[in-house]
């Protein structure tokens, strides 16, 4: 690891952490050229499935633009950051668990819709409206309708 102050590359561990997921480790160190030291944090790099874009580009998975998806749906709704990271945390977990080497992501977008749908009723219909390209308020008015109609299923027993 390279001293971010005096680019050495000698360096000694003085405390390491696990955080509270225990997902990432937390290391403190202490470069022995200018005895500053530092904090780094490691985290395995999973081996996640190339994105197939509508246009059959693929990409690198990204987890930031699921992340940064869901966060503008749920902009001034109840919802944590924390609450948001869980989510795509799950997301991000089905796709590493399906063991896929390519995925569509028309597949990423449903387990986003299906995820805000369980979560929060405006952030769903937001998330919606662009990933289903709604041209007018006639689209929007079905996919409230179909909304309220499976809440009032759901209220009677019948999902």
């Amino acid at each position: 690891m390279k001293c971010p102050f005096c680019s050495d590359i000698d360096n000694k561990v003085i405390d390491s952490r696990l955080s509270k997921d225990g997902n990432i480790i937390r290391r403190r160190r202490e470069c022995l050229g200018c005895q500053r030291r530092f904090t780094t944090y490691e985290k395995v790099e999973l081996a996640l499935p190339a994105v197939v874009k509508k246009d059959d580009r693929r990409e690198a998975f990204n987890r930031t633009k699921i992340f940064n998806g869901i966060k503008r749906a749920c902009e001034k709704r109840p919802i944590s950051i924390n609450v948001i990271e869980g989510v795509v945390d799950r997301i991000e977990q089905e796709i590493q668990d399906s063991g896929e080497k390519e995925i569509n992501c028309s597949q990423i977008g449903e387990r986003v819709m299906k995820a805000l749908h369980d979560l929060d009723a405006v952030a769903y219909v937001r998330f919606a409206s662009v990933y289903r390209e709604f041209k007018d308020v006639g689209d929007f008015m079905v996919e409230v309708r179909d909304l309220l109609v499976g809440k009032k299923k759901a209220t009677k027993g019948e999902l």
